[in-house]
């Protein structure tokens, strides 16, 4: 099967399209044929071994799994011997999360990973959008923040994957929504549902002023020391950068562990019932993937690029098979 692989830390020309041998189902696991993927900002940081730390974990000159893709959807071909809740012709979604190899034609997965039925009013490209982003969005904010209806809620980096996720589902959630985001990006933040855009371009964030019941920065891009004179008694700043988060935020959230304003962050968990959770609100049309650029498999360089501009709205596709 084709993958394109990473043989070395490095710029995105280290990527290369390779075959590698298929893998097969054992008696737990199910054989997907991966229709669509995505580049993210944290395939790049993989790619490039960053934070340099994180070669301990990942592999210390090459990442030890070197096919990326964190999210992907596709079709069911085979289900081992043990496996019940899918069958083959099954289409689905999921975030393979550190497994990776989300960058190739197939991908084994067990039954009971994070793995779920594909939103029926979804293509696949659309499907493979949403679990990474949204996942990591409804993490933050409903598990870690408690999000709770008629907050104030500022979100930093509204436009890309996650923050465009974490607009729509504040909304869900009842909270009044100030996203923050390039002029480009202005109208497309208030489609999905902000009541205020801040053009960052333009305007100091937050503003002298203003108050928020929680602070959400996307995109590591502005500190607790930034923002707490913005949060409300009990507020909370959120930062699922976690680079950002460990070099300027962790100080604060120690410095401030008394204080009645909060200083968090965590991961994102992938299982089957947070993916159902989702895939429900697509279907009911409470929130959408926000799809940039669409590349095949052959253009993961260039997607890989582009996703480095730090310019990319909502998400960036790969095609991984023909067109469905």
């Amino acid at each position: 099967m084709k993958a394109a692989v990473v043989e070395r830390y490095g710029p995105p020309e280290v990527l290369a399209l390779k075959d590698v041998p298929k893998p097969s189902p054992r008696a737990n696991e199910v054989l997907i044929r991966i229709h669509t993927t995505t580049v993210t900002a944290t395939d790049c940081l993989i790619r490039r071994g960053e934070p340099t730390w994180s070669r301990l974990i990942l592999g210390l000159k090459r990442p030890r799994n070197p096919i990326l893709g964190i999210e992907m959807a596709g079709e069911v071909e085979a289900v081992g011997g043990s496996v019940r809740r899918f069958q083959p012709g099954g289409a689905v979604f999921s975030a393979t999360m550190v497994q990776m190899s989300g960058c190739a034609e197939y991908i084994c997965l067990p039954e009971k990973a994070g793995l779920a039925r594909k939103p029926a009013n979804l293509s696949y490209e659309q499907a493979a959008a949403v679990p990474d982003g949204a996942l990591t969005a409804l993490t933050f904010l409903r598990d870690i923040g408690k999000i709770r209806p008629g907050q104030k809620v500022l979100i930093n980096g509204a436009s890309g994957s996650v923050g465009s996720y974490a607009v729509q589902l504040a909304k869900h959630f009842g909270a009044e929504v100030t996203g923050v985001c390039s002029t480009a990006n202005v109208e497309m933040v208030k489609s999905i549902g902000a009541e205020r855009v801040i053009d960052y371009t333009r305007q100091e964030i937050p503003a002298s002023g203003e108050y928020f019941d929680l602070i959400f920065d996307t995109v590591g891009k502005i500190s607790f020391s930034q923002c707490k004179n913005a949060l409300k008694p009990g507020g909370v700043y959120l930062s699922s950068a976690m680079t950002d988060f460990l070099r300027s935020a962790l100080p604060q959230m120690i410095a401030t562990s008394l204080s009645r304003k909060k200083v968090k962050t965590g991961a994102s968990i992938c299982t089957a019932e947070r993916l159902d959770f989702l895939r429900e609100l697509v279907e009911a049309e409470k929130i959408r993937p926000v799809i940039d650029r669409v590349y095949p498999l052959e253009q993961i360089v260039e997607a890989h690029r582009y996703v480095e501009t730090g310019h990319k709205r909502g998400n960036v596709v790969i095609s991984v098979q023909n067109k469905e």
